[in-house]
């Protein structure tokens, strides 16, 4: 039986943004590319995109040889473990796209294998040619270099894709702009468009898990005697409680997150500032308050009680050294910043699996908060020195099924005012 190898690519310039697909067939035995297909998708999603693509190279493939067994080649894992069945499809707006891909082919003759993004050359550049095209306000047309990029092994040959380098001298492929689905599924597909390219943008441009995300609202303990004095406030010092500013901040925050109504449950670092913080919120929203040991503070050592100055003065190599590597400990064994962020990220995982779809608090402190939202963002670990985090602050951190986060919020105070 003859086996075709499909590789599609999709993308979104602003997720949602203008977008299109790519996908291209290829023969498996001679490594020959039999059909090329590209479109313009108009304003939509990374996920519709790269779903679109999918079935556009799944069509070619049926048309070129409905006999034949097809491997799927995509960069996008969301796709590839959807399409396999080892992970769920949450949105019903991508169902659509999904069953028309399963109705194309017979499911027993497709699978699915994920590569990376460098191995997926060729069907992201028709990709990209049919956005620039939409651009332009016209429609996608092969550009003329493509037997040479080709050659180069754009789409990632493995055996026995032999002989790559040997395609400008054989038949041209099949090139098509692919025509609107015509199948029952038809509107769906359109509807799926249109409410994906509403969803919000995911980190980093990756293609977003569309379902109900699980939401962590960040809320930063409320003032302790400490907190004006800026002083170096951990997990290894006094352990302070809330000053009267800080319990009426507390008091604040916990109407404004009452009048929202959408707090589930809360967590709170086992420190007593965010304990007694946690409860004054909990209780106007008539919830338990649960304790979650990875959200505490970092451990400052011997810098517990000083001011940042103090430190500079007795310290100046270790805060040195702190200031320019994750790696660094306080002075006295405290914890470095690596190591608080795996410390979060853990509890991260841990709180994210318990919590699924669901509006969380998490009453914690600047360095556990700005490493959640450091994370999310996908910034480097000098990111910590350039937010800003009041005391009493919310913050929240929204996570999709298929591990992309949306920041949506960052040290708001208006619930102070």
């Amino acid at each position: 039986m003859r086996e075709l190898i499909v590789e599609a690519d999709g993308g979104s310039r602003g997720n949602p943004g203008p977008a299109g697909y790519g996908a291209v067939v290829i023969d498996a035995a001679t490594g020959e590319t039999l059909a090329e297909a590209a479109e313009y998708l108009g304003v939509t999603t990374n996920n519709v995109a790269e779903y679109s693509g999918l079935v556009a190279g799944l069509r070619a493939a049926r048309d070129l040889d409905p006999t034949a067994t097809v491997r799927v080649r995509m960069d996008s894992k969301l796709v590839v473990e959807q399409m396999s069945g080892r992970w769920q499809i949450k949105h019903p707006a991508m169902r659509p796209l999904a069953a028309e891909a399963r109705s194309i082919l017979p499911p027993d003759r497709v699978t699915y294998e994920w590569i990376p993004r460098a191995e997926n050359k060729h069907a992201d550049r028709l990709a990209n040619e049919a956005m620039d095209a939409g651009k332009r306000g016209e429609q996608w047309s092969p550009s003329r270099s493509t037997a040479d990029l080709d050659a180069g092994g754009a789409a990632g040959s493995s055996a026995p894709l032999e002989g790559r380098g040997e395609l400008r001298d054989r038949p041209q492929p099949t090139r098509t702009r692919t025509t609107p689905v015509t199948s029952p599924h038809t509107n769906d597909i359109r509807a799926a468009r249109n409410v994906a390219s509403e969803a919000p943008a995911a980190a980093g441009g990756a293609p977003p898990d569309l379902g109900t995300p699980t939401t962590f609202v960040l809320l930063r303990h409320g003032e302790t005697p400490l907190t004006p004095q800026k002083r170096f406030s951990g997990s290894g010092g006094s352990d302070p409680a809330l000053s009267d500013t800080g319990r009426h901040q507390a008091d604040r925050v916990a109407t404004a997150l009452a009048a929202r109504g959408t707090v589930q449950d809360v967590i709170s670092s086992p420190l007593a500032r965010c304990r007694e913080t946690a409860a004054i919120v909990a209780a106007r929203l008539g919830l338990d308050v649960r304790i979650e040991d990875g959200l505490r503070e970092t451990d400052f050592g011997a810098w517990e009680g000083l001011t940042f100055a103090e430190v500079r003065e007795r310290y100046p190599d270790d805060m040195s050294a702190w200031l320019s590597s994750p790696d660094a400990e306080p002075t006295g064994g405290g914890e470095s910043f690596e190591a608080v962020a795996q410390r979060v990220a853990a509890a991260r995982d841990k709180l994210l699996a318990a919590h699924t779809g669901r509006t969380v608090l998490l009453v914690s402190h600047v360095t556990p908060i700005k490493t959640l939202v450091r994370l999310a963002l996908g910034a480097p670990p000098e990111a910590l020195f350039r937010m800003e985090l009041s005391a009493a602050s919310l913050s929240v951190v929204a996570y999709y099924g298929d591990g992309n986060a949306s920041v949506r919020l960052l040290n708001d105070t208006s619930a102070l005012r």
